[in-house]
């Protein structure tokens, strides 16, 4: 195994091109996405868009000074009807962050010969920023658009945030020498810094659709710094993105060494679920004893699964129904 594999492996690096005022972010995904998806027994399709969704939340989630969760959810009219993804921010100083991903779909109606992408339909890409207790969720959605998850991102960022954003991503599966097929992926995420004021205006913008795009929102400087960065990153080779052969502070230099890259402090991921028994109690708490009694087995109880982790919970009925949603038990 590559020195560089074990280094960076599941990990974010933030970065920032000083000449350009762009920021961004190298993402490397392995072992994360192994958890994601052989929890799951998902068409080839589908995995792809779990695994580019998985790559997408982690790049976007380590941008934003979250202290708790961000979630991404893609809902469509087509044979794939939900994914849906959580990055939670790291509990303390140094700790890895949590990811975690799910698609729900008809299999009947999953074509082989489509591309991921289509298979969704018509639909949303909906970005939320939950901050935790006593905070109100924020939420931004914008319509499906571009041909690819990783180009609908970047309309949200123009037309929800009014920041120019580049993602380049590749995900597939691979073999390493002596090790089984596995998934891995690899992204690169530019972001123009913050202007005080943005140049949009207007209802529409010259995107898909009338959707803003960077060139609404930078004036000349700054298009002209942002299409140089977007040039350097067009160079970008897919074993360059997933590794492990290039490690991601090599790639910055062979990328962007006259844009003068500056690295920070990488980030570990790692799968992680928030679901308990707890939460499952909570979500039932409301509901009448009819509808308990509808959803006990015949075994007698009341079960419950993860979508996300496939844990498998089992509740007594009679303890719902005699504390009518009061007094449930902490874990």
């Amino acid at each position: 195994m590559h020195l560089s594999q074990i280094a960076w492996d599941d990990t974010i690096l933030p970065f920032q091109l000083d000449r350009a005022d762009i920021r961004g972010r190298v993402a490397r995904l392995d072992g994360v996405l192994h958890a994601i998806l052989s929890r799951h027994e998902y068409p080839e399709a589908v995995e792809a868009l779990v695994a580019e969704t998985a790559l997408l939340t982690a790049l976007i989630g380590q941008t934003i000074k979250l202290r708790w969760r961000l979630s991404l959810q893609v809902r469509g009219e087509g044979p794939v009807k939900m994914i849906a993804s959580d990055y939670y921010a790291p509990s303390q100083e140094g700790s890895a962050a949590q990811i975690r991903a799910w698609a729900s779909f008809d299999a009947s109606a999953i074509n082989p010969e489509m591309a991921p992408f289509d298979q969704i339909g018509n639909g949303v890409f909906a970005v939320q920023l939950d901050q935790g207790a006593n905070t109100s969720p924020y939420q931004g959605v914008t319509p499906l658009a571009g041909g690819s998850l990783s180009a609908c991102a970047e309309t949200y960022f123009a037309q929800s945030e009014q920041l120019p954003t580049r993602f380049a991503l590749s995900f597939g599966k691979s073999k390493l020498p002596g090790q089984s097929e596995s998934w891995r992926a690899g992204g690169v995420m530019l972001q123009h810094m913050p202007l005080a004021a943005p140049s949009a205006g207007g209802p529409g913008g010259s995107g898909e659709n009338g959707l803003l795009s960077a060139a609404d929102i930078l004036g000349d400087e700054e298009g002209q710094n942002w299409a140089r960065a977007n040039l350097l990153l067009d160079t970008v080779e897919d074993m360059e993105l997933v590794g492990p052969s290039v490690q991601p502070t090599e790639l910055l230099v062979r990328l962007f060494h006259e844009e003068a890259p500056r690295v920070f402090d990488a980030q570990p991921v790692q799968f992680g679920c928030s679901c308990s028994v707890k939460k499952v109690r909570d979500s039932l708490s409301n509901s009448s004893g009819e509808e308990i009694e509808e959803m006990t087995t015949d075994a007698g109880v009341i079960t419950a699964d993860c979508q996300f982790c496939g844990a498998h919970y089992e509740l007594d009925p009679l303890q719902l129904r005699d504390s009518g949603g009061a007094g449930i038990e902490q874990d």
